[in-house]
């Protein structure tokens, strides 16, 4: 199932997606007659063990006056309830191609993941705009497959980890790399407000094999990045194992996976996004997920 988060001039609601393009979606507070499970994308993860079958049974025949058309899709989680978890560097060709544009030779991977985060004030939802600062003058666009956590855990092995794992959506790590670099970490440059798209849905995890899915980006229609997550130097289950230990995932919680290499600040000449762009990022079996870029 793909799973939204919309706003039909009621206020956010949770949905199942009826089509191939968003445009029409059963609204679970109508079908429900608006039961807490279906309060919010939160709320509905916690619950979906006990409501999967209803959803799934309300999808294949919606009840009357239960499917709305033309809403707005909003981040398939709004507001976080706390950071969203990231992964730097898990793709060999980006370490690459980022040493190279710093005239450093080729390094091998890094013997762990590298964490950092981004907070809940960047995240943002299909077609809202991402802001360009004015302290941001090299900003750049990461395209990423994110999970969603649906099973709470602490100290997870890789041989359980994709139990643990709610489904999928489509990210786009916007970043401010002068910042990222003047700070000496990677937070502030990643951390800006609406510098977070996610969606445009969730992709259940019974749908999905994650392991080896396209994923591209394009800027202005000019194909930038073109891997597949086969690539990742640490795959999900690693991810989840080491992100885990000693710290607890819970159901909701977001992780990005890392970008491939493509990105503007390593071509020649380095390609900075500016207002007027527009960028989708797609991950196979998922969709696409657009972001313009305005000025702040």
């Amino acid at each position: 199932m793909r799973l939204v988060t919309f706003d039909a001039g009621a206020g956010a609601r949770v949905g199942v997606v009826l089509d191939a393009t968003g445009a029409s979606v059963l609204d679970l507070h109508a079908a429900s007659g608006g039961a807490a499970p279906y309060a919010s994308m939160l709320a509905l993860i916690a619950a979906w063990p006990q409501v999967k079958a209803q959803v799934a049974g309300w999808a294949a025949s919606p009840p009357a006056g239960a499917t709305v058309t033309g809403a707005k899709l909003l981040a398939p989680i709004p507001r976080p309830a706390k950071n969203v978890f990231c992964v730097g560097r898990n793709y060999q060709a980006h370490i690459n191609e980022g040493l190279k544009a710093r005239g450093a030779p080729p390094a091998p991977p890094p013997a762990l993941p590298e964490f950092f985060t981004k907070p809940p004030t960047a995240v943002i939802g299909p077609d809202e705009p991402t802001l360009h600062f004015p302290i941001n003058t090299a900003m750049d666009y990461e395209v990423e497959l994110v999970l969603i956590i649906g099973t709470t855990g602490r100290d997870i092995v890789q041989a359980d980890a994709l139990k643990h794992i709610f489904g999928y959506t489509v990210g786009n790590d916007v970043t401010a790399r002068r910042l990222q670099r003047a700070h000496g970490q990677w937070f502030k440059g990643k951390g800006l407000d609406k510098s977070c798209p996610l969606g445009p849905w969730i992709v259940t995890a019974d749908a999905l094999d994650p392991m080896d899915l396209q994923l591209t980006m394009t800027v202005n229609g000019e194909l930038r990045q073109d891997s597949r997550t086969s690539n990742m130097i640490f795959p999900i289950p690693s991810i989840i194992e080491h992100l885990s230990a000693g710290l607890t995932l819970e159901a909701g919680d977001i992780v990005m996976t890392g970008t491939p290499h493509g990105v503007g600040y390593a071509m020649d000449p380095p390609q900075h996004l500016k207002a007027g762009d527009k960028m989708e990022a797609y991950v196979e079996g998922i969709g696409t997920l657009r972001t313009p870029v305005i000025d702040a």
